[in-house]
């Protein structure tokens, strides 16, 4: 009786390690991702970051800029295991050899106009609209284009196709990057062109409507893993989960999925 005590009690303690190896395994094998990220998908990157942690333990370091700075970034060799920008860049990127060739489509948003909350909506339904909008506005407030603003460089070039560029000049404030709404929120510029997933989430500030559809500048941004990253399993983990169908409504909420 007391070798077969003995081997039971042997089953039982290898029993209970096992549970607890079991039990330790998924934070034994989380890691950390380092995500770079255009500014314009910076709140539900965020949020959808926190949830894969929930899910899977990894962890995300999330950075976020301009769509040029990303580049410069990810040019320079800084440490990064997914490229969340546009399409255009992550193009440039694969070429160069710095993300695989092979990319998934995250959103896609659309460039607006924003006024303080509260403030009248100017008519910006055709072109010649949004243009007397502009001229009649006593200041105007978009992304610097010397900052890599995938919208401030786009906008830029839509004043000089409307020939105002000049007109404006001295009345517009060009935000060094981010949210360029809260320049309209603070009562330092009455109109906002940006992107429409950085207009929303800005307190204090309406949102008119999108740029008519002859200017209008279509957005899409997409994943890819970098060539040199460190963790690649748990960042294709990564990129899938947040191109999840089941998250299309919130991305639709946060003004990323643009559809005209």
């Amino acid at each position: 009786m007391r070798g077969g005590s003995t081997r039971a009690g042997r089953w039982a303690v290898a029993f209970i390690v096992a549970l607890a190896a079991c039990a330790v395994a998924p934070s034994a094998r989380a890691t950390e991702i380092k995500v770079l990220s255009a500014g314009a998908v910076k709140d539900i990157v965020t949020e959808l970051s926190e949830a894969f942690h929930r899910e899977t333990g990894h962890t995300v370091v999330l950075t976020t800029g301009t769509a040029g700075g990303i580049r410069q970034k990810v040019t320079a060799g800084d440490p990064v295991d997914v490229v969340i920008v546009t399409d255009t860049v992550l193009a440039q990127l694969a070429t160069a050899g710095l993300v695989v060739d092979s990319k998934a489509d995250v959103a896609r948003t659309g460039i607006g106009v924003a006024v303080k909350e509260g403030a009248p909506k100017p008519d910006i339904s055709t072109p010649d609209a949004f243009k007397q909008a502009i001229l009649a506005a006593k200041s105007i407030v978009y992304v610097d284009p010397a900052s890599g603003a995938t919208s401030g460089i786009y906008f830029a070039s839509v004043l000089q196709r409307l020939g105002i560029a000049d007109a404006v000049k001295d009345k517009t404030v060009l935000w060094p990057g981010g949210f360029a709404a809260e320049a309209v929120a603070k009562g330092q510029a009455d109109l906002c062109v940006h992107q429409i997933s950085e207009i929303l989430p800005v307190k204090g500030v309406t949102l008119v409507g999108p740029l008519p559809r002859d200017l209008q500048k279509i957005t899409t941004y997409s994943a890819a893993l970098s060539t040199r990253a460190a963790t690649p399993t748990a960042a294709r983990d990564f990129i899938a989960f947040v191109t999840r169908p089941s998250f299309k409504p919130r991305f639709a909420a946060a003004g990323l999925d643009y559809r005209e």
